[in-house]
């Protein structure tokens, strides 16, 4: 990490925080609130080390930055009540759910797709750096990384809603009544990584 991006990363991950504490004002949902801002939180304390030992461009930490920004808003509404359709609402006129046909919040869902997609920078630029890898190889490590990483945390969500969420575990892990939910959360997550990966150049370019 150069002198001259140091600075822009503290900042990306100074937004971040700034971010997670308009999160916690008037919080609609303190009872699971520590277990959805628990991950960010340690992130941001964390992230000077972290890029220490293992420097990223600004670009990588943007996209990581960007996944926890939306993290973020998710955690703070427990995913499943994130009034988007108020939001549309107010501008337009009418709800996505209207206009769509949805029968539930689908916020989580965006997030997901968003993380295969926010993955592609960062793991490629750890594959090709660290691994030596190619830009096809590259490719393989984050189709790799988001299958892997979207199916052990459908089995620790399962664990923690178990373990730690108690009365809470519906409304902490956003499952809406759909029996599919993990695997529809896991199929996004990789869809959102090939349509990144798909963009060639994006791999290419990254050094």
């Amino acid at each position: 990490m150069s002198a001259a991006t140091a600075p822009a990363q503290r900042r990306l991950f100074g937004l971040l925080l700034v971010l997670l504490l308009f999160a916690q004002i008037d919080q609609p949902y303190p009872e699971v609130a520590l277990l959805q801002h628990i991950p960010t939180m340690l992130l941001i304390v964390a992230s000077p080390w972290l890029l220490r030992r293992w420097p990223l461009s600004t670009a990588s930490v943007a996209c990581i930055v960007a996944f926890m920004a939306l993290h973020t808003l998710g955690g703070r509404y427990a995913y499943s009540n994130v009034p988007y359709d108020d939001w549309a609402r107010a501008l337009t006129g009418t709800s996505l759910s209207d206009a769509f046909g949805w029968t539930r919040n689908h916020y989580d869902r965006l997030v997901h797709f968003a993380f295969g997609a926010l993955s592609v920078i960062p793991v490629a630029e750890i594959a090709r750096r660290c691994g030596g890898l190619g830009p096809r190889g590259a490719a393989l490590t984050v189709l790799g990384w988001v299958l892997a990483t979207s199916c052990l945390y459908e089995i620790f969500e399962w664990l923690l809603t178990i373990v730690a969420a108690g009365d809470t575990a519906d409304r902490y892990n956003g499952q809406q009544g759909d029996i599919w939910d993990a695997q529809k959360d896991m199929a996004l997550a990789t869809l959102g990584a090939i349509v990144v990966l798909a963009m060639g150049p994006i791999i290419r370019n990254r050094r």
